[in-house]
């Protein structure tokens, strides 16, 4: 299988190297100050329902069972105040809440000390074993291939074009996504063998914008066009398999790409030889079944530089884009009575969209992030003052004294959500509370589009059933 060494398990600078240190100037690793730090600790880190004076985060439980979305917004990221970091992740399969929670909090760490290390010249990818020798399986392939692509894809005078934060930030993500992964296939504790997860992450530094995308989550912007209209601008591709190019890598490799009867319009990946196990999406973390048939976790990279009529960001998994179009989901940020009810207010839309347009569909989970670009905080309406008043930022509502253990039992909370104990509860969570207590099958339930439908099975041959009829007869 390979193996890795996650990059915040150890330091990124070789021990007895006071060289390297000095090479960094006078800011200090933002990696040495946080590596010891549990990360819900870690100032401007927010992962919780909440708001900060820039961002608006919300995420709900479908009627699926487990909450299987993750989100984060990490303020100040890499230790640079113009800098932030945002993300949404939406797991699938039996474990696919603790791959989507597990890459929340390890992707971000592993960019930044890839981006630190790009930044100061330092050569110690080797020490992280990135260019590990030998020979390279057909995942690693598909891997190098893509990159090439995504290089190619940029010529001479595109390259020009763009700053060297986003080159830089370019190779950083890539590097990242690949070790993310590979930690992911050795993980002791989470089977990921058939379940994975998406992931749409944004870097903003200043006016650069640099978006890394996995899977069919999307990112969207609100923007004003020339006559002063809000626009919707998607950034993002979801990455799914009725795409040609994806479909021609993965039957490249031998996997095959087809819809069923029952939904023609949905394309789902196989293996060669078994109806199974018909993943929507033609990249994800994980799903280490299919990595040797096409299915990929290069993540697209895509440059957008800022300018003043961008008004906002939102970053949301399927369970909004299902059911709501992008000017839609612009529209209802754009109208939402205060910035940090933003997020909110999407996902009880999407949620009531769901109802209205697949009655007998089970709603999907939903995660949100809206990230509000200008920096004039005199625009910020009265309305997110109050609001901000009543619900401090999710930072402050983390009172847990160790790290989320992702290894923990099936039956999670709800959503990650703290409610206040005088805050009125609705039937409607009730239920949903109640739904949740019970025990649950990812492939369970009727859903408009399940992005998983069946769990390759094993078959014993005939050395494993000699020894079952051994262990049987002593």
């Amino acid at each position: 299988m390979g193996s890795c060494f996650s990059v915040e398990s150890r330091s990124p600078h070789p021990k007895n190297s006071s060289n390297s240190k000095k090479r960094l100037g006078s800011r200090s690793s933002s990696f040495e100050c946080w590596k010891n730090e549990p990360l819900h600790r870690i100032p401007g880190r927010i992962f919780l329902n909440g708001s900060t004076q820039f961002a608006s985060l919300y995420t709900q439980q479908g009627k699926k069972g487990t909450n299987q979305d993750a989100m984060l917004v990490w303020e100040n990221f890499c230790s640079r105040q113009d800098t932030v970091f945002c993300g949404v992740f939406d797991g699938h399969g039996p474990f696919g809440h603790m791959v989507a929670k597990r890459v929340r909090d390890s992707l971000p760490l592993k960019l930044n000390a890839h981006w630190e290390l790009s930044v100061s010249g330092d050569e110690v990818l080797k020490e992280i074993g990135i260019n590990s020798v030998g020979s390279m399986n057909s995942e690693e392939a598909n891997f190098v291939s893509a990159d090439e692509e995504s290089r190619a894809s940029i010529d001479a005078e595109e390259t020009e074009k763009h700053p060297e934060v986003f080159q830089t930030l370019k190779q950083s993500f890539l590097k990242a996504f690949k070790v993310m992964d590979r930690e992911l296939k050795t993980h002791p504790s989470i089977d990921c063998f058939c379940s994975g997860t998406t992931a749409v992450t944004l870097v903003k530094q200043g006016r650069d914008l640099i978006i890394g995308n996995v899977g069919d989550s999307r990112a969207v912007m609100g923007t004003r066009d020339k006559n002063g209209s809000l626009v919707a601008v998607q950034l993002t591709v979801d990455l799914k398999p009725n795409l040609p190019a994806e479909a021609e890598r993965i039957r490249k490799c031998k996997g095959r790409v087809f819809a069923l009867q029952d939904e023609p319009e949905v394309a789902r990946v196989w293996l060669p030889n078994n109806d199974s196990p018909g993943l929507a999406m033609a990249r994800a973390f994980g799903d280490f079944c299919l990595k040797d048939f096409g299915l990929i976790s290069v993540p697209e990279v895509s440059y957008r530089r800022l300018i003043d009529k961008d008004e906002f960001v939102v970053l949301a998994t399927d369970g909004i884009w299902d059911v709501l179009s992008n000017k839609e989901v612009v529209d209802i940020v754009a109208a939402a009575p205060g910035r940090s009810s933003a997020a909110r207010a999407l996902v009880e839309s999407a949620v009531r969209a769901w109802r209205y347009k697949y009655p007998t569909s089970k709603v999907d989970d939903c995660a949100v992030v809206c990230l509000f670009l200008d920096s004039d905080l005199h625009q910020i309406s009265s309305a997110s003052h109050a609001k901000s008043k009543e619900q401090p930022s999710s930072a402050v509502q983390v009172n847990n004294d160790s790290e989320e253990d992702v290894s923990a039992p099936t039956i999670l909370e709800r959503s990650g959500t703290c409610r206040a104990s005088n805050e009125e509860v609705s039937k409607e969570e009730e239920e949903m509370d109640a739904e949740s207590e019970r025990e649950w099958s990812a492939l369970e339930g009727v859903s408009r589009v399940n992005t998983l439908l069946n769990l390759p099975r094993f078959v014993p041959d005939k050395e494993d059933k000699a020894a079952a009829g051994m262990r049987k007869r002593k």
